[in-house]
């Protein structure tokens, strides 16, 4: 590394440990310091890969007040990598504030690629891929109705993160704003040893969580209004 202090984001794996990169690896055995979103998450996959770095907590809760440390720690020339509970930082994840303030103190920034969740769930959708908007998490309360009224008529391929606890509440949204015929594609525990996926109309796939467990975090592809009008039914369930 160089001799300057840099911040490093660095994705690591959704659920396989083998999907981390040899790149990611070698960037944070090198890093003076380790923010991690939830230290006692990383910490099994830190260690599975022998990386013993001094890691600190850096999440939505104290991100303002950890981002002045690191980017003092930086300004005296260390080597930060920022990492996540899983996937990329900054994607529905802490990471977009420190970015925003490094840059302001002209630091240099590095983005490895890597593991992202939604970007296998578009994949395997069926769905256009060529135009989308990924809209992570939806707001749980206010500000929810807004956000699916202004989507209703969207044409591209929708992108969603949901919550177990929420997918039921979540499916029925979909019937009253985007229509029980839209066609969906809903994965769930992606790279794991579970992992599933289930197509369908919302309210096919609602209909099939009634009677199949809710359990893992999840990802939704919602056809866009101009697809949904050229597409047939097409569903079915991968395990």
């Amino acid at each position: 590394m160089s001799q300057s202090g840099k911040l490093y984001l660095v994705p690591t794996p959704i659920g396989n440990l083998e999907d981390i990169t040899l790149r990611a690896l070698r960037v944070l055995k090198e890093a003076d310091i380790i923010l991690a979103e939830d230290t006692r998450t990383s910490a099994p996959m830190l260690k599975h890969f022998g990386i013993s770095q001094k890691v600190y907590a850096h999440h939505q809760h104290n991100e303002h007040q950890s981002t002045n440390e690191v980017v003092r720690f930086l300004k005296e020339g260390k080597q930060v990598a920022l990492i996540s509970d899983a996937g990329t930082p900054s994607i529905s994840d802490p990471g977009f504030f420190l970015v925003r303030e490094a840059l302001k103190h002209d630091i240099a920034i590095e983005c490895l690629p890597g593991a992202t969740a939604f970007v296998p769930a578009l994949v395997n959708s069926g769905f256009p891929t060529d135009r989308f908007c990924f809209e992570g998490f939806l707001p749980v309360k206010k500000g929810r109705q807004t956000r699916y009224k202004a989507l209703a008529e969207e044409e591209r391929t929708m992108v969603f993160y949901e919550s177990p606890h929420r997918i039921p509440k979540t499916l029925e949204e979909m019937i009253t704003y985007f229509g029980a015929d839209r066609q969906i594609s809903v994965s769930r525990e992606l790279t794991k040893l579970f992992e599933e996926t289930v197509r369908g109309t919302v309210a096919e796939v609602k209909a099939y969580y009634e009677t199949h467990p809710v359990k893992g975090e999840f990802v939704i592809c919602v056809a866009g209004m101009e697809s949904q009008k050229s597409k047939g039914k097409n569903y079915k369930e991968e395990e």
